[in-house]
């Protein structure tokens, strides 16, 4: 099974940007489907987006379209969240979650339920 470990929070200015990582370790992330999940403080841990194998088609909340990237990097066994415009409630906990067992991303890459390889979580803040 694969482990992630997220890096990459730090505390940024409304409207600014900010990268974060999902590194893997015992085994190639090129199989796995990968979404990134958001946990607000009091709130349910949301989807944000997600990436697909093969095409690498990828997949966004509406609140973070054109805003967000998600994208690989093969080479380093990495995903990464591309994080612009950033907006005080995007604060949070982001999670990065994998598994290689998704059929259908665009259908199940938003569900917690159907992953089952998760990061510690990094911390991103938004605040002047």
């Amino acid at each position: 099974q694969v482990q992630l470990v997220e890096s990459g929070g730090d505390l940024v200015q409304p409207g600014g940007s900010l990268r974060i990582s999902c590194e893997a370790s015992g085994s190639t992330l090129d199989s796995y489907v990968i979404s990134w999940f958001r946990q607000a403080p009091g709130k349910e841990r949301e989807w944000i987006s997600c990436i697909s194998v093969g095409n690498g088609k990828t997949y966004h909340e509406d609140s973070v379209m054109g805003r967000f990237t998600i994208f690989r990097d093969n080479a380093k066994n990495t995903v990464y969240l591309q994080m612009n415009s950033l907006k005080p409630e995007d604060a949070g906990v982001y999670y990065c979650a994998a598994d290689n067992r998704i059929i259908n991303p665009q259908a199940m890459c938003r569900t917690k339920l159907f992953f089952g390889s998760w990061g510690q979580g990094t911390q991103v803040s938004v605040s002047s």
